[in-house]
């Protein structure tokens, strides 16, 4: 059974979507303070964390900063109305996806089935078979590991997945849509830039161990490819 953390001081809002979850198989704990919901995240015993993004009480931003700094934890972010900046923002600052509320609560789970799917360990049959090796770059996709020149990257699930694919294509380019399925699990739309912004961080990441080069290339019309290191 997934464990989910749900940060919101919304108890009301958040009981009526955890009963759904929980009618779902899911085993569900609400926190409604910021501070025990950053001990929570940290404390290894959950698979994914729902968080509102701004409550009365707290902002949900420097709720997932404070997460991300110590945990690659997956993370669903909520937010009512939420407008392109404040998708954007949640993405960048590691959320893995951002859901707009009130939602469907199928919608919700379909959502954190998807993340968790990503974010799942394939069980290792072969520990030598299926590793992907471009340059100083290495992906051990069963075990969700990445490292350049032998230090481990700090990549999302999310970030992760688009980088196992863009690897498989051996330079090739990738469209936006086959990127949205294979790491969001879901069709790209022309007005979603999630796959944009993923991209765009992890290219910052790697950009910091390739002393300073761009490893990922935007090709119009083609998508997305790795260039040779």
């Amino acid at each position: 059974m997934s464990v989910v953390l749900f940060i919101d001081d919304d108890l009301k809002h958040a009981a009526q979507l955890v009963a759904h979850l929980e009618t779902e198989g899911f085993a569900v704990h609400i926190e409604n303070e910021t501070s025990r919901g950053v001990a929570e995240a940290l404390s290894g015993h959950y698979a994914i964390v729902i968080l509102d993004v701004v409550t009365p009480r707290s902002n949900g931003f420097e709720t997932l900063r404070r997460i991300r700094s110590q945990s690659a934890l997956p993370v669903l972010m909520l937010a009512a109305h939420a407008s392109v900046v404040d998708r954007i923002t949640g993405l960048e600052l590691g959320a893995d996806d951002y859901v707009t509320k009130p939602c469907a609560p199928r919608e919700l789970v379909a959502r954190i089935r998807a993340i968790l799917r990503r974010a799942q360990p394939v069980e290792l049959r072969t520990r030598s078979a299926n590793v992907l090796v471009s340059g100083h770059l290495t992906l051990w996709p069963e075990q969700r590991r990445a490292e350049w020149r032998g230090e481990s990257l700090p990549l999302t699930s999310t970030e992760f997945r688009l980088l196992e694919m863009l690897l498989r294509h051996g330079g090739r380019p990738v469209s936006k849509g086959e990127l949205s399925q294979y790491a969001l699990g879901r069709p790209h739309s022309p007005n979603d830039r999630s796959i944009d912004v993923h991209l765009s961080s992890m290219r910052r990441k790697l950009r910091t161990y390739a002393e300073g080069r761009s490893l990922i290339r935007a090709e119009h019309g083609r998508g997305y490819r790795l260039l040779e290191q």
